[in-house]
């Protein structure tokens, strides 16, 4: 992501500000953004022209957020998945802020959740094998100074995965 990209405000949206049209764009675009606008116009019942603009719109609005190619992890040597709670020290502002912006840094760290309950945040971390957890574990999680304790879940087998929201319609 670009610093310009990531310096723009996020905005808030209300799920009033699309209208039927949109719905059925963006649960026909979310789940393959490869599919042109003449065919989703089709499915939808709009010209080619009418989908580009309201999807430029959504980009412009930010309900687009970002428009990504989902990777193999296996086929990249990234075959191991772990899920990570993470215990805090100190819960105060400061603290949060830097230990969100540590995460931030790390390539491995591809989730980063700010959660309530027993854990502080829970990660999803991709690793090599093992060891490369292990070096993960010391380099990155110990190394945070207000990290009170963590806990790993290794990832067994991926049920489901996805970033696709329920877009039913109104």
């Amino acid at each position: 992501m670009s610093d310009k990209k990531a310096a723009k405000p996020q905005q808030s949206h209300s799920i009033t500000a699309i209208d039927e049209f949109d719905r059925r764009i963006l649960a026909r675009y979310q789940r393959d953004t490869r599919h042109i606008a003449q065919s989703i116009g089709e499915e939808v019942g709009l010209s080619a022209a009418a989908v580009q603009r309201r999807l430029k719109r959504m980009r412009t609005d930010g309900i687009i957020e970002q428009e990504t190619a989902t990777l193999n992890p296996h086929a990249l040597g990234y075959p191991v998945t772990c899920l990570v709670g993470i215990d805090l020290l100190e819960e105060r502002n400061e603290q949060i802020k830097s230990f969100k912006q540590a995460m931030l840094k790390q390539a491995q760290v591809q989730q980063c959740y700010y959660v309530t309950g027993e854990y502080d945040f829970i990660l999803t971390v991709v690793c090599r094998d093992l060891r490369d957890y292990e070096r993960f574990t010391q380099e990155v999680i110990m190394a945070e100074q207000n990290v009170r304790s963590f806990t790993t879940w290794v990832v067994m087998s991926k049920v489901k995965s996805g970033t696709a929201l329920p877009l039913a319609p109104n």
